[in-house]
C-alpha cells in the first residue's frame, strides 16, 4: 500500500490522480483507491482540506494529484445579486458548506435546504458536479475565538 504523508505547496507533474468527494477530502487519515487502482493510505496533518488540483507526495516519491469527485449537488442560479446573497446568507447561517460563483451557488444536495431556497423565490437544480466549497473566512490562520486584539 502506498503511504502518502506530504501535501505539496505547489502543484507538480503527477503520475496518478486520486478522485474523492468533499467529505473525504476533509479527512486527514483515510484509506483510498487511486484512480489507477492502487491502494493508498493518506496520512496528513489534521485540519488540511484537499482541493482539486493540489498535489501530494507518497513516501516512494510518487506525485498524486487530487480531483474533486462528481457529487449530487443543488445549484442555484440567479440574475438578482441581492436575492442570491440572501440565499447564501441563509445557507451560511445554517453552516452549510457553500460553493459560490458568478451568479450561482452550490451545496451538497439536501431537499430541506432546496425547499428553503425555493421559499426565498429562487430556482434549485439538482445535478452531479464537482463540489469545491469556500474554505471559510478563518481558514488562513486567523483564530476567531480566543483572539486578543480589540474590535473598537
Amino acid at each position: 500500500m502506498l503511504r502518502i504523508e506530504t501535501k505539496l505547496i505547489k502543484a507538480e507533474k503527477s503520475q496518478v490522480s486520486l478522485t474523492l468527494p468533499f467529505d473525504l477530502r476533509q479527512k486527514s487519515r483515510l484509506k483510498a483507491t487511486l484512480d489507477d487502482g492502487r491502494e493508498a493510505a493518506v496520512i496528513l496533518p489534521r485540519g488540511a482540506v484537499l482541493r482539486s488540483g493540489e498535489c501530494l507526495r507518497a513516501e516512494d516519491g510518487t506525485i498524486v494529484s487530487i480531483r474533486a469527485a462528481q457529487e449530487t449537488v443543488s445549484t442555484v442560479c440567479c440574475d438578482n445579486p441581492t436575492l442570491l446573497a440572501r440565499a447564501c446568507y441563509h445557507l451560511g447561517n445554517r453552516h452549510v458548506p457553500l460553493q459560490i460563483g458568478e451568479g450561482w451557488c452550490r451545496y451538497l444536495h439536501d431537499h430541506v435546504l432546496d425547499d428553503m431556497v425555493r421559499g426565498l423565490g429562487l430556482t434549485v437544480q439538482c445535478e452531479d458536479a464537482p463540489f469545491e466549497p469556500e474554505s471559510g473566512a478563518y481558514s488562513h490562520g486567523h483564530a476567531h475565538h480566543g483572539h486578543t486584539h480589540s474590535h473598537d
